[in-house]
């Protein structure tokens, strides 16, 4: 899966996340530090799985399903707000 952002869609990184502008509604939407991480590694083309074990990495207190469902509930949000495409 290749995950980009739609073309009417830009990112403003800050120190505490990422912030999401929908340039066609004028909505925003703020992603906190760890789904900011998440996102960006799918933008430069890791897949949900490396990005689940890159979670792992950093949080080894974090179980593997917990790390996987966390990727996998960010893509759907971002999918649904119309935020990214998927490829």
């Amino acid at each position: 899966m290749r995950l980009t952002l739609r073309t009417d869609v830009s990112a403003a990184h800050c120190d505490d996340g990422t912030i999401l502008l929908d340039e066609a509604t004028g909505r925003y939407w703020q992603l906190n530090g760890t789904a900011s991480a998440i996102l960006s590694a799918l933008l430069d083309g890791a897949s949900p799985q490396q990005v689940a074990d890159g979670l792992r990495a950093r949080h080894p207190a974090l179980a593997a399903e917990r790390a996987a469902e966390d990727v996998t509930s960010l893509v759907a949000s971002l999918t649904r707000a119309g935020l990214v495409d998927r490829a």
